[in-house]
C-alpha cells in the first residue's frame, strides 16, 4: 500500500490513494438501459447472436470489440468494425486499459465504465469545501416550522462531508452521516433525506422541493421537508441561517469554574499527519502489534508484582510527597500526549484525519485533545478501535515503565518509573469508565447501539429513583445500574490502595495532613456518585403535594 492505510477487505482499492489491492477488476460495464455487466471475464461485444454481448443496433459491427481481462485489469481493443470503437471521444487505434468513469462508443451506442457498487457496503465520503459556494438568502427556520416566502432557495451552507454508512450501521433507518466542518457537528440521515439534502443546492425554491418531498414521501412530505430544513438549520448548515438556540442561562459558579477551556493548535493535523506518513504507520503492523500486547500483559502481571510486593507508594518519590506528586502530574501529561496522539495516528490508518486539536485546561489542570469526529463516516468496529487506541496507549506505557521498574535497582529512579506506571494505569481506568463520556463509554454506545445512552440512562434512572415512572427499558436500567456499580468499585479500590500506603504516607507527613489530603481525594471521587444517587431521591422525599383546596 503506498499510504499506508488500513483498507477494509470488503474494497478494492484504498480510499486515500487508489491502489488496488488484489490486483483483481472490479469494474462494470454499463448499458444504455443502466444495466451493468460486470467485467471479470473476457467480452466479445458486437450485433453477432454468438457474441457474449450482443448490441442490437445497425451501427455496431457483427463482430466489434472486445475485453480482456488480465493481471493488468480490464483492456479494450477493436477487432475491425465499420465505425470504429471510441473511448472519452478518441478513436481506438491501441488497445487501451478501462478505469472508472470512461465512455465507450461502439456506433451508435454508448457505453459506460463505471466501479462495482455494493449497495450494502459504505459509500465514498462527498465533501464540499467551506468557503467555496456563495450565500443566498434563505427562509427562516428553527425547530419544525418554516417561515418566509415560498420563493427562496435554501442552499447547504460550503464546509461539509456526506457519506453513506454500510446497510448494518443504519440506526433507526438512518444511515447517512452529514457533517459540518467548522462545528464538528453531525447530523444522521434516513436515504431520502439524504438524497433530498443533496438538492438544497441553491437551484431549486421551496415549491419545487415541497414538489419533490411529496412525491417522495406522500402527505406527510411538506412536514418531514420542513423537519429536515429545521434540523439543518438548528446545526448551522444552511446558508444565511444562524442557529436560533434559546437564550443560555447564566451558569452557576461552580459549573463555570470546572469548565473546560480550550485553545486551539492549527498546525497539530498536518503534524499528525507526517508523524503517521514518516514511520507511525509502523505501529499498527502485525509485528508491532504482537510486540505492543506482550509489553502490555508483562507490565500487568510486573506492576500486580510490585503492589504485591509492597513496593511503591504514589506520588512519593525519593521519600518526598512533593517531588512525587511533581513527578505524577508531569507524567500524565506526557501520557495524555501519547494518548491523543494514539487517537490521531489510528485514526490516520483509517484515512480518516482529524480535523483540529489543541490545549484544553479543567480547573487548573492541562490536557490535550485531537478531534476524532470523521471516525463517524467509519464503521462501529473502526469507530471502537479508534477509541480504544487512547486507553491501550495507557495500558501500554504503563506496562513498559511497570516492567523497566521491576528491573531497576531501587532508588529514585526507580521511583520515578513506578510514578509513571501508576499514571499510565490510572488513565486507563479513568477513560474506560463507562459512567463519562469517555473512551469506554463511546465504545460500549457503539456495542449496544444506543446513541445517546448515558443521558437517556441517566434520566431513566432517575424517574425510576424519583418514583415518577416505572423501569420501562432494561438495558437503559442495566446501564445505569452497572455504571454506579462500577463507579462504587472505583472509589473503593482508590480507598483501599491509598489505605494500605498509608502507614508510609504517615512517616512521611503528619498524620492529619495526610486525612486531609485522602478525605479531599475520596470525596472528588465520590461526590459525581452521590449527586447521581441522592438528587433524584431528594425529590422522592421532598416531592411536593398537591394542594387541596377547599370547597
Amino acid at each position: 500500500m503506498v499510504c499506508h492505510r488500513q483498507v477494509p477487505r470488503s474494497d478494492a482499492r484504498c480510499r486515500s490513494c487508489g491502489t488496488p489491492l488484489d490486483g483483481a477488476v472490479h469494474l462494470d460495464l454499463v448499458l444504455p438501459g443502466g444495466e451493468r455487466v460486470p467485467l471479470d471475464r473476457p467480452l466479445a461485444i458486437g450485433r453477432a447472436p454468438a457474441s457474449d454481448l450482443v448490441l442490437d443496433d445497425p451501427s455496431v459491427s457483427r463482430a466489434h470489440a472486445q475485453i480482456v481481462v488480465g493481471p493488468e485489469g480490464a483492456v479494450l481493443q477493436d477487432v475491425g468494425s465499420s465505425y470504429g470503437t471510441f473511448v472519452d471521444g478518441r478513436r481506438l487505434s491501441d488497445a487501451v486499459a478501462l478505469a472508472d468513469g470512461m465512455h465507450i462508443e461502439l456506433g451508435d451506442c454508448r457505453l459506460q465504465v463505471a466501479e462495482r457498487v455494493d449497495r450494502a457496503a459504505a459509500g465514498r465520503t462527498m465533501s464540499v469545501p467551506a468557503g467555496i459556494s456563495l450565500i443566498v438568502e434563505q427562509p427562516s427556520v428553527r425547530r419544525a416550522r418554516l417561515r418566509g416566502q415560498q420563493n427562496r432557495k435554501p442552499k447547504l451552507r460550503s464546509g461539509w462531508s456526506l457519506k453513506r454508512l454500510e446497510a448494518s450501521e443504519a440506526v433507526g433507518g438512518a444511515r447517512f452521516v452529514l457533517k459540518d466542518h467548522r462545528s464538528s457537528a453531525m447530523v444522521r440521515l434516513a436515504t431520502e433525506e439524504a438524497e433530498m439534502a443533496q438538492l438544497l443546492d441553491g437551484d431549486h425554491d421551496l415549491v419545487s422541493l415541497l414538489g419533490e418531498a411529496a412525491t417522495r414521501w406522500g402527505a406527510d412530505g411538506p412536514a418531514r421537508l420542513a423537519r429536515l430544513l429545521a434540523e439543518l438549520a438548528d446545526k448551522g448548515l444552511l446558508s444565511g441561517v444562524e442557529s436560533e438556540e434559546p437564550p443560555a442561562r447564566p451558569l452557576p459558579w461552580l459549573t463555570r469554574l470546572v469548565k473546560p477551556r480550550e485553545r486551539e493548535l492549527p498546525r497539530v493535523p498536518e503534524a499528525m499527519a507526517a508523524a503517521y506518513r514518516h514511520g507511525g504507520w509502523l505501529l499498527f503492523t502485525p509485528a508491532v502489534l504482537g510486540v505492543l500486547g506482550v509489553i502490555a500483559v508483562g507490565g500487568l502481571v510486573a506492576f500486580a508484582a510490585l503492589v504485591i510486593g509492597r513496593y511503591g507508594t504514589p506520588f512519593v518519590v525519593a521519600q518526598r510527597v512533593g517531588l512525587g506528586a511533581l513527578v505524577f502530574v508531569l507524567a500524565r501529561f506526557a501520557l495524555v500526549v501519547c494518548h491523543e496522539l494514539a487517537h490521531g495516528l489510528i485514526a490516520e490508518s483509517f484515512g480518516r484525519p482529524i480535523s483540529r486539536a489543541g490545549i484544553k485546561v479543567a480547573l487548573v489542570f492541562p490536557y490535550v485533545f485531537v478531534d476524532t469526529t470523521d471516525a463517524w463516516f467509519e464503521s462501529r468496529r473502526r469507530r471502537m478501535m479508534i477509541s480504544l487506541a487512547g486507553p491501550a496507549s495507557d495500558i501500554v506505557l504503563g506496562g513498559a515503565f511497570a516492567l523497566a521498574c521491576l528491573v531497576t535497582a531501587p532508588g529514585g529512579v526507580r521511583d520515578v518509573l513506578f510514578q509513571v506506571a501508576f499514571g499510565g494505569y490510572v488513565g486507563a481506568l479513568f477513560n474506560l469508565n463507562p459512567l463519562m463520556e469517555r473512551d469506554g463509554y463511546h465504545v460500549l454506545v457503539d456495542l449496544l447501539r444506543e446513541p445517546g445512552l448515558r443521558r437517556r440512562a441517566t434520566r431513566h434512572l432517575h424517574e425510576v429513583l424519583s418514583g415518577r415512572g416505572p423501569a420501562d427499558s432494561r438495558r437503559l436500567l442495566v446501564y445505569a445500574v452497572a455504571s454506579l456499580v462500577w463507579s462504587v468499585l472505583t472509589v473503593a479500590f482508590a480507598v483501599v490502595l491509598s489505605l494500605r500506603y498509608y502507614p508510609i504516607l504517615a512517616k512521611l507527613a503528619p498524620p492529619a495532613l495526610v486525612w486531609t489530603v485522602l478525605s479531599a481525594f475520596y470525596l472528588v471521587l465520590a461526590l459525581p456518585l452521590a449527586v447521581q444517587l441522592l438528587r433524584p431521591l431528594w425529590t422522592r422525599v421532598y416531592r411536593p403535594r398537591p394542594e387541596v383546596v377547599a370547597r
